[in-house]
């Protein structure tokens, strides 16, 4: 249950008015982004500070910064923040605990990920330890040293500093403030070419234009002592890329951008992500074997995704070692890896040539997930008998963007590893024998929410010749797709806010509905017919036209009238032809949300608000069959921002028949009601129809609302805004309401002329076909 202010008024009563009202105009962003236990943890740190008797700075600069702190890497890192501050209380005054608190955003913003901003807080607990007075003008030039460096560049830049002036006060502070030459000459030493948090965006929607799907980014930190830092790696479904690249000097001389490094290592980790997985069955292999596989594997995924974008082998084949007169195993690795990829390399290195011909013999294996294995394993005992040496800690590859590959080396299945995203649940997945598949398998029909799922990597056939997803496999819902939504407060998008989870639409009876049809044929006949009289298909004649292909005789005989009685005549004396074609797509979509269920006043005893819609929607699809409009039928409920479910009971392309009526007849109403990130998810599907009018057909029973917001105009203007959006795309979006009271509200979201309130509802399925009929004239 979510937690109200009014549950801490104990708290609240000893902060004081003003620290009161910082905290009451900062509570909404803060139920926003804590759990229960992150907001509980917030307001007892805000009475913690106020007992050390420093004053209302400090309470009031940490109710305002742990939010935005949270928002960025997460409600742990204020528990951090909170301890980091009381271990430096006694070290230093309130005022630098107030800067403290103040730039975390700025830290974490930059930062990006918890352990990162751990390593900052530890940093600077470390200053504070060795020169107490540099923390003060280092905080208040954070901003423009983080705009610079890594954490690991900033910490070499402080440890200089300290090193330097450690007995010079007044040095200090010019060092620490950006005063004096040797801080600016240091920091120009220490900047990196390009940071991470200053392109992870640009690279999620380049990996999302690749592959259509979404990665998740995270930086690393490993620079602390040199500039090298960690390698990319993948672990629990996120790639880890480092927080900086340098501009990286090529084979022939030239310098390739930091940027290009980061498109490198960014698209060669995706690749494993798609082309490759966990060797279950490589466990006990030796560093140098390990070595071997994960080379052949880089030029197996990487061949792979350059038949799918060859533009990628010339990103990747430039960053490759060609320097033929090194012999040195990270040399030797780095060449062979040139040679798998770039079919033009030549080398005559015994390992090399080997490892080329391998791979050129075994083409047609590509798709294998083994062939990596066997290649590997031939080519390390090669490298055995030619005396090869290998130091996995020594050897380190000499391209700046392939991965540690730890990925094949780490079982997905390691629970401690994973980290869950919000609206996920722990799941193994476990690759098996055909054996073990038909004598260990507890439940063969297991839904998508298993514990465990089994997977077989050839095809499971039934004795009758049929394999099982020929009987029962089903298509996989779509991964989750993030919007952003609009905070009228700062007039700002919050990007990637809400995410949408499109769920599978469980299946009920179809006679139920169709029995229900059935009852209303003559309406369902009467609003096909209406339909098409408002606007025919077909040869249509217009009369009275001054152009046209065709002289009106009728016409032409009044005209000449007209003459003879010294009239002006109408030129309209003709009648024009044209084919008309009703090109349109309309979208369903229908509040899934609690309150659907119900019951309606003045109806038969049960009949809920969800039955009607789910009657009025079936009526209004059999006429729609029946004149040939495409239209699909889709429907929503949210659990707050992470979890927006999205229902697809009819697609556009797919038949209307018993499927999609069972479908229907199982819809529930539960949850709430984000109709913004509905909306929105609606109009990129609607968005790919190539028909020349596009509508959205709203149908709810109540304002937008969700659990995890309190201000009741946050949601409204989040949908007024989705409004405005799909309007902008060309599609037109119509409310029909049946809530009695959305006057103060409806007209301001959707506009004044495309809102209907019905105020009885069982009159929804005629106003629904009459609503149809006017917006599609």
């Amino acid at each position: 249950m979510a937690l109200q202010l009014s549950d801490y008024q104990d708290i609240i009563d000893d902060l004081g008015d003003t620290t009161k009202e910082v905290l009451e105009a900062n509570w909404q962003e803060a139920a926003r982004v804590f759990s229960p236990r992150g907001l509980d943890t917030y307001l007892r740190g805000a009475a913690g500070l106020k007992s050390l008797g420093r004053g209302t700075d400090l309470v009031e600069s940490f109710l305002e910064a742990a939010p935005l702190v949270a928002r960025e890497v997460g409600e742990q890192a204020v528990s951090e923040l909170l301890s980091a501050a009381i271990q430096m209380f006694s070290k230093t005054s309130a005022s630098v605990l107030v800067l403290l608190f103040s730039t975390a955003p700025t830290a974490a913003a930059r930062m990006g990920e918890l352990e990162l901003f751990k390593g900052y807080l530890s940093l600077l607990n470390h200053l504070l330890a060795q020169a107490p007075r540099a923390l003060r003008p280092m905080l208040e030039k954070l901003d423009v040293l983080l705009a610079h460096l890594t954490l690991g560049g900033l910490r070499r830049w402080a440890m200089w500093g300290i090193s330097a002036y450690r007995n010079d006060f007044n040095g200090q502070a010019e060092y620490f403030g950006l005063q004096n030459d040797a801080a600016m000459n240091v920091l120009k030493k220490e900047q990196r070419g390009v940071l991470f948090v200053d392109v992870q965006r640009r690279l999620i929607m380049y990996l999302r234009a690749l592959w259509g799907r979404d990665f998740f980014l995270r930086p690393t930190s490993g620079d602390f002592e040199t500039r090298e830092g960690y390698r990319p790696y993948i672990e629990a479904s996120f790639i880890h890329l480092p927080d900086a690249f340098d501009d990286f000097t090529l084979p022939n001389g030239e310098k390739a951008k930091g940027m290009d490094v980061y498109r490198a290592a960014a698209a060669h980790t995706a690749a494993h992500i798609v082309y490759s997985r966990y060797y279950d069955d490589a466990q006990g292999l030796t560093p140098l074997q390990q070595a071997m596989v994960g080379v052949v594997e880089d030029a197996r995924v990487e061949t792979l995704a350059v038949k799918d974008f060859p533009g990628l082998l010339t990103l990747w084949k430039n960053l490759l070692p060609a320097d033929s007169q090194d012999n040195s195993a990270a040399s030797v690795l780095g060449r062979m890896a040139r040679g798998l990829l770039d079919k033009d390399y030549r080398d005559s290195h015994p390992l090399v040539e080997a490892a080329t011909s391998l791979f050129a013999q075994n083409a047609e294996r590509l798709n294998d997930q083994t062939l990596a294995l066997d290649i590997g394993l031939q080519l390390a005992e090669q490298a055995k008998a030619l005396d090869f040496k290998y130091n996995p800690r020594q050897d380190q590859p000499t391209n700046p963007y392939r991965d540690d590959n730890r990925y094949l080396w780490q079982s997905p299945d390691d629970a401690e590893n994973t980290v869950l995203l919000p609206g996920q649940t722990q799941q193994v997945r476990k690759y098996v024998s055909m054996m073990e598949m038909v004598m260990g398998l507890d439940v063969e029909y297991a839904g998508d929410d298993a514990q465990e799922i089994w997977v077989l990597e050839t095809e499971f056939f039934h004795d009758d010749g049929t394999t099982l997803n020929e009987k029962e496999g089903k298509e996989p819902v779509a991964s989750p797709v993030h919007y952003p939504e609009w905070d009228y407060q700062t007039q700002l998008e919050r990007p990637n806010w809400v995410t949408v989870l499109e769920k599978r639409p469980k299946r009920g009876d179809h006679t139920v509905l169709e029995a229900a049809i059935e009852k209303h044929k003559p309406l369902v006949r009467r609003i096909k017919n209406l339909i098409e009289s408002i606007q025919p298909q077909g040869l249509i004649r217009q009369r009275n036209q001054e152009d046209g292909d065709t002289l009106d005789l009728n016409a032409a005989i009044h005209a000449m009238v007209d003459i003879r009685r010294g009239i002006q005549p109408s030129p309209r004396i003709n009648i024009r032809t044209h084919l008309q074609i009703r090109d349109l797509s309309v979208l369903l979509l229908v509040d899934l949300s609690e309150s659907t269920n119900d019951q309606v006043r003045g109806a038969e005893e049960g009949v809920t608000v969800l039955d009607m819609a789910r009657e009025a929607t079936a009526l209004l699809a059999e006429a729609l069959v029946k004149i040939g409009d495409p239209f699909a039928i889709h429907g929503f409920d949210s659990n707050g921002r992470h979890d927006v479910e999205y229902y697809r009971f009819k697609d556009f392309d797919a038949p209307y028949n018993e499927t999609v009526k069972g479908r229907l007849e199982a819809m529930k109403g539960k949850l709430s009601t984000r109709m913004g990130a509905a909306l929105r998810h609606a109009g990129s599907l609607l968005s790919r129809r190539a028909s020349q009018k596009k509508l959205i057909l709203l149908l709810t029973d109540g304002e937008p609302a969700d659990n995890d917001v309190r201000d009741p105009q946050y949601l409204r203007q989040d949908t007024k805004k989705a409004v405005e959006e799909l309007a902008r795309q060309g599609i037109q979006t119509f409310c029909l309401t049946l809530d009695p009271y959305a006057d103060e509200y409806v007209s301001r979201i959707f506009g004044h002329k495309y809102y209907l309130i019905l105020d009885q509802v069982s009159r929804l399925p005629e106003k629904l076909a009459t609503l149809y009929i006017g917006m599609t004239k």
